[in-house]
């Protein structure tokens, strides 16, 4: 890969790259060095990458990071859940699109990273299996447990009030 092939990269696919991994993080500072990593990763092994399997490469170092920094907060997260909360009390939510993000936000990783693949990118099956190390009739049972979950938790009495 040529440095006219990795800025093309990087014109091409950090967008894609970006909103992948901000809905995977939830965080832009997150999905910003997300993004840089993997580009970083993609330099450093430009010699051994073909231009065309670039875009494949990106998302799945992509992926990898996310699910590594999600790996990272669960676990700094069940440390300060370890401490008692004071709650303030029931205030009701309106968002519709914060509710949707709320519910994918409790998806199994395997499940979120998938579907967002999938409906979010755009990817089909096949390419998400390519990019998750998953097989193809994996990565389809997966898309639909995450969409029944998103059902029924969308249509819950608690987003309803």
């Amino acid at each position: 890969m040529t440095v006219e092939d990795f800025n093309s990269c990087v014109d091409l696919y950090s967008d894609g790259i970006y909103r992948f991994a901000l809905k995977m993080l939830g965080d832009t500072m997150l999905a910003e060095d997300n993004v840089q990593d993997s580009f970083e990763r993609l330099w450093v092994k430009r010699g051994e990458i073909d231009r065309s399997k670039a875009k494949s490469y990106l998302f799945t170092t992509s992926y990898h990071a996310s699910v590594d920094a999600i790996r990272r907060d669960r676990h700094k997260q069940e440390l300060e859940n370890a401490q008692p909360v004071l709650e303030i009390g029931y205030q009701p939510n309106f968002d519709v699109k914060e509710i949707i993000n709320h519910a994918v936000d409790q998806l199994p990783t395997v499940q979120k990273s998938v579907l967002l693949l999938r409906d979010y990118e755009g990817y089909s099956y096949g390419e998400i299996a390519g990019i998750t190390g998953l097989n193809e009739s994996q990565v389809k049972v997966y898309i639909y447990r995450a969409r029944v979950f998103l059902k029924e938790k969308l249509v819950s009495i608690e987003n309803l009030i």
